[in-house]
């Protein structure tokens, strides 16, 4: 599920929440709650977070294991 690929993308970068909140333009306990998988993350969300780890939406949403961008 997404709420764990967006968690382990998180920590592999060595970032904390409270930044991956301010590039989201959200709180931090807005942000907990969608790598809790309790809320539903934004389709503008994950353009961002797609955009910010260089990884493509399918990786981001786990309909792949390959974090490649196609070209």
């Amino acid at each position: 599920m997404f709420y764990k690929r967006i968690k382990d993308l998180r920590e592999d970068n060595d970032k904390k929440q409270a930044e991956i909140a301010k590039l989201l333009n959200t709180t931090i306990q807005q942000y907990s709650r969608y790598e809790r998988g309790e809320r539903e993350l934004p389709m503008h969300h994950f353009v961002t977070l797609a955009n910010f780890y260089n990884v493509s939406i399918d990786y981001l949403a786990g309909l792949t294991d390959n974090p490649k961008r196609n070209k």
